[in-house]
């Protein structure tokens, strides 16, 4: 039986920093630091797109 429930559609878009899981991986796919990723959410926002785009800005300067 499958514990994990697939999540909607927009669900999966946007970061849901209540969830460890997701904050963990995104960290790793991202390589932040926790301060890092907490800075990357407050100026980009809760969509995952948006944090990739601004965590490779952050990587390039």
């Amino acid at each position: 039986m499958n514990k994990h429930k697939s999540k909607p559609a927009n669900l999966r878009r946007s970061v849901d920093i209540s969830d460890k899981i997701q904050v963990k991986v995104l960290r790793k796919r991202l390589k932040l630091s926790q301060a890092q990723l907490a800075n990357a959410i407050e100026r980009s926002g809760g969509s995952i797109s948006a944090l990739i785009k601004d965590a490779t800005a952050l990587k390039t300067n």
